[in-house]
């Protein structure tokens, strides 16, 4: 990646939240409430960047990752001259090993590392006047395969058609909520959709080997393109190989990998036709550009996770588009006021694709006016 030096003025964390009239279902719980937890970082020329950060769970995690962007990682950030994005991501990794040793605390540190990541491209790509995705890639697409995800186990149809209605062509459901109605859901969703429609399906870590298989081999007459996390993520990777070698449907995973080499060792099990890197939960953009194209290099498909808010989304969009492939880039189908007011204006769904802005960086501003009464004050 080209390097674009910079040193940072300031540091800001902006956490808002709203109550949710329906949770959003998984096999493992729910969310009651939409969280977002923006990073806005400003360089020592007045120049800016927005990134985002994991924090969909614990019920306080947006406001604790808060804590450590504010009050531990943006000093150390601010601390001296970085060469590049993928230094300060390297360097506020190696500064702060210690203190994860500590606390024990691994996924919040590397999701609030990544979002500063993400803010820290954002401002370079500005500077140059670039698309994120031009500026990783001067031959990136303009737009990128799409799909609408997180449809729930309540009225799938419906939702998938209203979907559909809004320009997406593939749709990923939620199982895990038992054979008979993961079944039922399937086909409620065949039916409104049509026999050629194409189907994801995700289990959000819901069994184990011998029940998993039981359900790929029911649910595989509904023809999805991927089962995603029918194991828990922490599972051996001989148990996913043997997985993926009785399955019928194709295996997708990769959104709680962390780390280069947990990655590399997906890759090499040859267990996973899609793999799923979350650009908020590891990496930003400095781990995940890097891991998205091995994936493609490997004949596989870079197909990033995401579930949070409007700037992570758009981030993610940019890496797919930069990296390219075969991949799809996952739009949540649920309702959340913070995905599209975080990222003005927000991209055009159309032909089953999101179509990226032209505009420097990310190509977006975060509507704070509109986001004022959700702001939550830590």
């Amino acid at each position: 990646m080209t390097s674009h030096a910079f040193r940072l003025a300031k540091v800001e964390a902006f956490v808002w939240r709203v109550p949710l009239d329906e949770p959003v279902r998984n096999s493992f719980g729910m969310m009651r409430s939409r969280a977002a937890l923006a990073v806005r970082v400003e360089d020592t020329e007045g120049a800016h960047g927005w990134g985002e950060v994991f924090s969909n769970w614990p019920p306080d995690g947006a406001e604790h990752r808060g804590c450590l962007v504010e009050e531990v990682l943006g000093p150390l950030a601010l601390e001296r001259d970085h060469a590049s994005p993928s230094g300060l991501f390297e360097f506020l990794t190696a500064r702060t090993r210690v203190l994860v040793l500590q606390t024990d605390e691994p996924g919040p540190f590397a999701q609030a590392i990544a979002g500063i990541d993400i803010a820290a491209w954002d401002l370079v790509a500005r500077r140059a006047g670039l698309p994120l995705a031009r500026l990783l890639n001067p031959s990136a697409a303009t737009r990128v395969p799409a799909y609408a995800s997180g449809i729930n186990p309540t009225r799938p149809g419906q939702v998938a058609l209203a979907q559909k209605a809004l320009g997406f062509g593939a749709f990923k459901l939620k199982v895990g909520f038992g054979e008979d109605r993961d079944a039922g859901n399937l086909r409620e969703l065949r039916d409104a959709l049509g026999e050629d429609a194409t189907l994801m399906i995700d289990a959000n870590q819901a069994w184990d080997l011998d029940s998993g298989i039981v359900m790929a081999n029911r649910l595989a007459e509904f023809r999805p393109m991927w089962l995603e996390e029918p194991l828990r993520a922490d599972t051996g990777l001989q148990t996913w190989r043997a997985f993926a070698e009785r399955s019928p449907i194709p295996l997708a995973a990769g959104e709680n990998l962390r780390g280069r080499a947990e990655f590399a060792a997906a890759l090499a099990t040859g267990a996973f036709r899609f793999l799923q890197p979350d650009v908020i939960k590891w990496g930003g953009i400095s781990g995940c550009h890097d891991i998205g194209a091995g994936i493609v290099t490997a004949g596989l498909a870079f197909c990033p996770h995401y579930l949070g808010g409007g700037i992570g989304l758009t981030a993610s969009a940019h890496l797919l588009a930069a990296v390219g492939g075969s991949g799809m880039l996952e739009v949540d189908s649920n309702p959340n006021p913070l995905r599209e007011a975080l990222a003005r204006p927000f991209a055009r769904i159309a032909d089953g694709c999101w179509h990226l802005s032209d505009a420097p960086g990310l190509g977006i501003e975060p509507d704070l006016p509109a986001l004022a009464r959700y702001r939550s004050r830590r």
